[in-house]
């Protein structure tokens, strides 16, 4: 009887993920798995048409979650998204509606933070240019004034964002010997103790930043942080690093400031427009490295977020608290 009752509960995937990664949503739920990415982006038209049946939603960031899926959803309970970010959902409509949303938080701080460091290197040693030209048949012979690339060694890095994967970033810059700024909401006591690091506002941080690398949510105030005025603050020598959301950068003003040598480089993991047009002028830029939003594409971070998220999906059928909620005040209701 009590394994009918949980059967008896229909969770939409919005997406299909490996089938042991979701073992426990198939034991507890009648569940139905959407298509792959690569096929559909959004919420598949056959799904919408169960969204009235279904208890509970495992989305990925791909998915706009909004009033107007709301309003079709009129027996949801729980929305678990596999994704720390939560920019594509609507929480006020999800608070109003008493439905908690889960995230992701935490599983992925490492594998984001090693990236952010990968980008940061490969902009700042040229390697996007050095493989090509190489492959292409331009190594020559040794000169010594070729491919000059920048130190990182006693440089400032300044972090847009001293949360988790912040001071994750900072933790390996401070490794590289190098000097760490912080601009944040709040002071961060523990990481200035760890990271010797000093609080600034972001137009001193532009200012004296050698390297800038952004760890902020998306959210109104954060949408275009980064836009021409903020780039022109910037040393010309200054390298940009964005593993946060691609709007948090206005794209037009940082393609102009790279071809115009406004600032050095830029790394980047997530664009405005995701995913980036072939054809788009990004990617002709020798000072630009651009990765497919791969921050958390390690094999035990995805497997751990897909794991967290029917963890917090179960938790919200079963009418307990999320371990991890992005609008806790929905239990204030």
């Amino acid at each position: 009887m009590g394994a009918m009752a949980k059967l008896a509960h229909r969770v939409i995937v919005t997406h299909q993920l490996p089938e042991e990664w979701i073992a426990d949503l198939r034991d507890n739920c009648n569940a139905l798995v959407g298509p792959p990415t690569s096929e559909v982006a959004g919420l598949s038209a056959e799904l919408q048409r169960h969204l009235p049946s279904a208890d509970g939603l495992l989305t990925l960031l791909t998915v706009k979650v909004d009033a107007e899926l709301l309003k079709k959803a009129q027996n949801l309970r729980v929305v678990s998204q596999m994704a720390v970010g939560v920019d594509n959902i609507d929480l006020n409509a999800c608070t109003q509606r008493g439905i908690p949303v889960g995230h992701t938080p935490g599983v992925l701080t490492d594998a984001t933070a090693d990236l952010a460091m990968l980008l940061l290197l490969a902009a700042s040693r040229r390697l996007l240019e050095t493989n090509r030209d190489a492959r292409e048949g331009r190594w020559g012979t040794w000169q010594p004034e070729r491919w000059l690339g920048a130190d990182l060694a006693g440089k400032t890095l300044g972090i847009v964002g001293m949360g988790a994967i912040g001071q994750a970033t900072a933790r390996r810059a401070k490794a590289f010997g190098m000097n760490i700024i912080y601009t944040n909401r709040s002071p961060k006591p523990a990481a200035e103790r760890e990271f010797d690091a000093t609080r600034l506002k972001l137009d001193e941080l532009l200012t004296v930043s050698d390297f800038v690398s952004l760890h902020t949510p998306l959210s109104a105030e954060t949408r275009h942080l980064i836009d021409a005025a903020a780039l022109a603050q910037m040393k010309p020598t200054a390298i940009l690093i964005n593993t946060a959301r691609g709007p948090v950068v206005d794209t037009d003003a940082l393609v102009a400031a790279l071809r115009a040598g406004q600032i050095r480089a830029a790394g980047l993991d997530v664009t405005d427009p995701e995913p980036l047009p072939p054809n788009h002028a990004l990617w002709s830029l020798d000072n630009c490295v651009i990765a497919p939003h791969i921050g958390s594409a390690t094999e035990n971070t995805r497997r751990k977020m897909a794991q967290l998220a029917v963890t917090n999906l179960l938790a919200g059928l079963r009418g307990e608290r999320l371990p991890h909620c992005a609008n806790p005040t929905v239990y204030e209701k």
